[in-house]
């Protein structure tokens, strides 16, 4: 059996574009193995510690389903996923509960959606892990033992309190952070909104862990690109026999949630039909699985999160407004991380040392050159595309401090001429007269090249095409010595 720091995940499709394609937009974010067959991946499996199967439903001889089947037999601590191209909803249906699948992805698929479901169901797995080593735990009635649950249950409360939350002293967090503390102890919903990859999710986990319901289950659902038919079965449940392929009873997770806290992500993408049936269970405390008449009363705090304006999609007729007022009795609204260019040293740093620990590659920190430069991206991807960015750099270092050489092109030049903006809307928003205009742009182009070169003017009069002593004359003219 193999280990790996990081999670892993396999891929199962006979398409050998397909798996590539997967391959490479999930590199960064985890160890990825890919099978052509599922005779290929069940051998995969038997040798490799496997985090989540990702399979598409469609294949020669097998569907995805019937694979995911034997995979729940065999390897019943992997999170299992199905991608399908088709409205194969029965055969989806059924899988859920006989397959155990984690959720239903539908094709064409967004790469930010799909590395977010796999962090998901990889965290679902270690949560899952972590709840039977507890219960195993707290059967035992020894002192000693119930100081290590309690141990434990101290450091998650730690793990998401506000003080751990990184930011600088003036960040725009601390505000929020303090509107947070006040609001967490009280039974009430909060909406969280903000860009993708701001942080929506932790924010939620630490409203949980400082309220009340602290001891009591935190669920997670992503709304988004799911069917109606899907989601419920998911949220509220479903009895035997409820549509084709349903041989067992299966616990929504509003049940599973009861007495803690479920967080409703992407909340939304859900349809205008399935928002009726939310409301009603929030009006009335109880869900009825699908294909049951007994409503069973559910006792738990919601939190949703989007990245839409709520208020304009209920102004547009697509969200319902008695459904939103439920929803938002608070709003949380998380600042993009261009806003927090002051907590980037901090999340950089942190997201460094995961990174070290993950990879087994120690490193210094950075240079002040490449803070500067991660401080003056804009960060569209947020939180996210920050730790990636990291990672990156990590993995393509080979000296002992992380320099602003290593970042991605796309970053360095943002980071050098401002916003990321075509040539000649670039050279447009430049101003004074011409000669001044191709002076401002000379300087950006020098700049940037200088940084990628760790400032080597032999390697960088090279690629401009200049004498090391006309590049030595340019550097003194823009005043560009060490930046």
């Amino acid at each position: 059996m193999q280990y790996s720091s990081r999670p892993t995940v396999l891929c199962v499709d006979d398409e050998v574009r397909s798996l590539e394609t997967l391959e490479r937009t999930l590199d960064e974010a985890f160890d990825v193995l890919t099978a052509a067959s599922p005779e290929q991946a069940l051998e995969l499996l038997e040798y490799h510690r496997v985090h989540a199967v990702l399979c598409d439903q469609r294949m020669p001889g097998q569907t995805g389903v019937e694979f995911l089947i034997q995979v729940r037999e065999r390897f019943p601590q992997t999170a299992r996923l199905i991608l399908s191209g088709y409205t194969d909803s029965e055969d989806i249906i059924r899988g859920l509960n006989e397959a155990g699948i984690f959720q239903y992805l539908t094709k064409p698929w967004h790469p930010d959606h799909l590395i977010l479901t796999l962090k998901n169901a990889c965290q679902l797995v270690k949560l899952e892990q972590e709840n039977a080593l507890l219960a195993t735990e707290m059967r035992l009635t020894t002192p000693q033992v119930e100081a290590q649950v309690q141990a434990k249950k101290a450091r998650l409360r730690q793990r998401f309190d506000f003080s751990e939350i990184l930011r600088a002293p003036d960040s725009p967090l601390n505000a929020l952070c303090e509107q947070v503390a006040q609001v967490a102890p009280f039974d009430i919903s909060v909406l969280v909104t903000g860009p993708s990859g701001s942080g929506k999710e932790l924010f939620a986990r630490a409203l949980h862990y400082n309220s009340l319901r602290a001891d009591k289950p935190f669920v997670v659902e992503n709304c988004g690109a799911m069917p109606d038919e899907l989601l419920a079965s998911e949220l509220f449940g479903h009895r035997k026999g409820a549509f084709t392929g349903a041989i067992n009873d299966h616990v929504g997770l509003f049940e599973q949630a009861d007495g803690g806290t479920i967080f409703l992500d992407e909340i939304g993408e859900i349809s205008p039909a399935f928002q009726v049936k939310l409301l009603r269970v929030l009006q009335e405390r109880e869900v009825r699985r699908v294909g049951d008449s007994q409503r069973r009363p559910v006792n738990v705090r919601v939190i949703a999160s989007t990245n839409r304006s709520l208020e304009e999609e209920v102004r547009a007729g697509r969200f319902r407004e008695d459904l939103y007022y439920r929803l938002a009795e608070v709003t949380l609204e998380l600042p993009p991380l261009a806003q927090r260019d002051g907590d980037i040293p901090l999340l950089a740093r942190a997201f460094l040392d995961r990174a070290v620990e993950a990879f087994d590659k120690p490193v210094a920190g950075f240079t002040d050159e490449a803070i500067e430069c991660l401080r003056a991206y804009g960060w569209p991807g947020n939180v996210r595309e920050l730790q990636n960015e990291i990672r990156r750099m990590l993995v393509l270092a080979q000296e002992p401090v992380l320099g602003a050489d290593l970042l991605n092109p796309r970053v360095l030049r943002s980071s050098v001429d401002g916003e990321p903006a075509p040539l000649l809307a670039q050279v447009a928003d430049l101003s004074g007269t011409l000669k001044e205009r191709v002076e401002q742009l000379e300087k950006q182009i020098l700049r940037e090249t200088l940084i990628r070169h760790r400032w080597n003017k032999s390697r960088a009069a090279r690629e401009l095409g200049l004498s090391r002593v006309g590049l030595r004359a340019k550097i003194e003219r823009y005043e560009l010595e060490n930046g």
